[in-house]
């Protein structure tokens, strides 16, 4: 048994190996440009100096604009468009749109113009179910070392521990980009935190960790809560969290509960009025939702035993909608062992859940887990048996219940999933042609959708604007003039190699500008959404918002954003268009993989056009290079 202290918000805490080693020195020297602030902890200290998001000028927005349009639109509608952006430039009410928001940018006290609304409108007033359009999920590399459940789900919550302290004590060091700071709000909803389901919008709360310092388990639709600590206030080792599960496991495995948690995965607005019946049944069950609500995360416990890649994406991604509660984080265990993660994405995005999960697995695989006692005969002989959280449910409930298991079923069954995992070449490769990973990667999925659509595709690739305060994503518009003259001439036989070549980087160099427009905060589409936002009731909706490259050019038929881990073995979430494709991807150094979802939208053959677009496009690069190198030695060209 581990003697470590569980209270992590005092001072006298005692610290994990990794936490004594987060807080940077006094003497340190803060990056060009910001200050170090002494009344918050080192993970806050770069906070207030952070910049705030800028407003764009209208000219830049509105030119880059008219360039983010035009491979989507034919010659006549592009001239109409052109014509709808100049009036709406040079117009008295633009004018003063843009004078509104930098009005509200600059009022003080405002931290970041479009967080609020953002939060708001993406996600707390989305009304559609989580699961599927608003989750995300990652997949754990296997651990060889841990075949079943108990085992894995008892060190994956132990190795999280060191991570919590260094969050709830704010001496988890701040994440950085070319040396600048990033800002770490949002690793306040991390742990001990919930989304909540109210009309119109939901809302979010946070519970205190050292007054709520427990876990919540689910395994047969059936909750159980679990201290972190022993009487004693001592930390339970993994030995004892495994003995607990299995606990858990045997008890819930004698007959399956009403499945509460199917509720949470139902239309935000059915969710909100089911809870409130559910709070009318009886207190037993405000109380049973609150220790759900405030635990450190839900670690789900899945009776199932998914092998292959696309199995276990679909498993963590959906699962069966009834063991879950999905207004949390959770970690999902699976009886063979294997694991992974579904994120809550209201509060915060991937970046911040993607450092937790790679700290827990990276020091479970390096052997730096402080994992406490092993285990013994008499492991786990003094602890409580853990206490279920039992609700009481009338035949409303039940019924409320009964309908949102069939919303879900159906809901899930009109979608596919596949996943590539493409092993012909990775980032080594990519780097020896002196190209960006990630161009290289959204220019293959251009090849591939042009293959398949003959056209472009209107894709979102998710750039992080957290080098600002409260800042989250902005888009990168992928497709381009640029990329379109690239696929066009990979499909056509009378280009040369050297000519594809060289279209293909200028596609690069165009898409690495505008993703650092992107992160810059001086991207196209939140700028827009600003200014109609500030339009006031009477005033006509400018015709750029009325006019079709508005509504086409940000229909996100391809949905991408990558997220690299060498402990992930997938990652993934739901189309954001009904006629449109989810396409995560990650790029390691010998393979890419993508995950692939839709509404049983030809999904296979995608897949099969990603793979024939990845090879052709390492080909063609490879037969260019030998014309280059023979045309410069003399040698005639093949």
């Amino acid at each position: 048994m581990s003697s470590k202290k569980a209270s992590i918000t005092t001072s006298s805490a005692s610290p994990s190996p990794a936490a004594a080693t987060a807080t940077k020195p006094s003497s340190e020297v803060p990056p060009p440009g910001y200050a170090i602030d002494p009344t918050q902890g080192p993970m806050l200290r770069y906070q207030a100096s952070l910049p705030h998001l800028p407003v764009p000028s209208l000219s830049s927005t509105t030119a880059k604009y008219l360039e983010t349009v035009q491979p989507h639109l034919t010659p006549a509608a592009f001239a109409k468009t052109q014509e709808a952006v100049k009036t709406f430039a040079a117009s008295p009410l633009a004018a003063e749109l843009q004078k509104r928001l930098e009005s509200r940018a600059a009022q003080p006290g405002m931290e970041n113009w479009l967080a609020d609304w953002w939060d708001d409108v993406a996600y707390m007033a989305y009304r559609d179910p989580v699961v599927v359009f608003v989750s995300y999920f990652f997949v754990h590399m296997d651990d060889r070392s841990r075949r079943t459940a108990p085992q894995r789900a008892a060190a994956l919550v132990k190795a999280m521990l060191p991570f919590r302290y260094l969050v709830e004590t704010q001496t988890l060091e701040p994440e950085k980009v070319k040396g600048a700071p990033l800002c770490m709000a949002s690793y306040k909803w991390l742990f001990h935190a919930s989304r909540y389901p109210t009309q119109p919008s939901d809302t979010a709360r946070k519970f205190d960790a050292a007054t709520h310092n427990h876990v919540v388990f689910v395994r047969k639709n059936k909750f159980f809560k679990v201290p972190l600590t022993n009487s004693a206030g001592e930390e339970l080792s993994a030995a004892e969290l495994e003995v607990l599960v299995e606990r858990i496991i045997a008890s819930a495995d004698s007959s399956s509960g009403v499945a509460i948690g199917a509720l949470t995965a139902d239309n935000r607005d059915n969710w909100t009025i089911a809870r409130q019946k559910l709070l009318e049944v009886s207190a037993q069950n405000a109380h049973a939702l609150e220790e759900i609500e405030s635990a450190m995360i839900v670690v789900c416990l899945d009776d199932t035993k998914p092998v292959t890649r696309e199995d276990i994406s679909w498993k963590t991604w959906v699962g069966n909608g009834r063991n879950r509660f999905y207004d949390k984080h959770q970690l999902i265990v699976y009886d063979n062992g294997r694991s992974g993660f579904l994120g809550e994405h209201s509060c915060m995005d991937g970046t911040p859940t993607l450092r937790m999960n790679e700290f827990i697995l990276a020091s479970l695989d390096k052997g730096k887990a402080d994992l406490g006692a092993p285990r013994t005969e008499s492991t786990g002989s003094g602890l409580p048996h853990p206490q279920e959280l039992k609700f009481e449910v009338n035949e409303d409930v039940k019924g409320l219940v009964s309908a949102a298991e069939g919303r879900f079923d159906e809901l899930v069954g009109s979608h596919d999933m596949e996943v590539l995992h493409y092993e012909g070449y990775g980032k080594s490769l990519i780097k020896k042609f002196k190209v960006s990973p990630d161009a290289w990667a959204q220019l293959v999925k251009q090849l591939a959708f042009q293959k398949m659509f003959n056209r472009p595709g209107v894709t979102y690739e998710s750039a992080q604007t957290r080098k600002f305060q409260r800042g989250r994503t902005e888009v990168i518009r992928s497709a381009s003039n640029e990329s379109k003259a690239w696929t066009e001439s990979m499909v056509d036989d009378a280009v040369s190699d050297t000519r594809r070549a060289a279209l293909f980087r200028k596609a690069v160099a165009r898409h690495l500008q505008y993703s650092a427009w992107a992160a810059d905060g001086q991207g196209v589409d939140r700028h827009l959404f600003g200014l109609k936002r500030l339009l006031k009731e009477g005033e006509t909706l400018p015709e750029i918002y009325k006019d079709e490259a508005f509504a086409k050019s940000s229909h996100w038929e391809l949905s991408t954003s990558q997220l690299s881990s060498p402990y992930f073995d997938g990652w993934g979430y739901g189309e954001v268009v009904p006629d449109g494709y989810g396409l995560s991807y990650s790029i390691g150094d010998e393979y890419i993989r993508w995950t692939i979802t839709s509404l049983k939208r030809n999904t296979a053959e995608l897949k099969h056009y990603l793979a024939e677009a990845a090879t052709e496009t390492r080909a063609m690069l490879e037969r260019a290079a030998r014309a280059e190198e023979g045309a410069g030695s003399g040698k005639s060209r093949l």
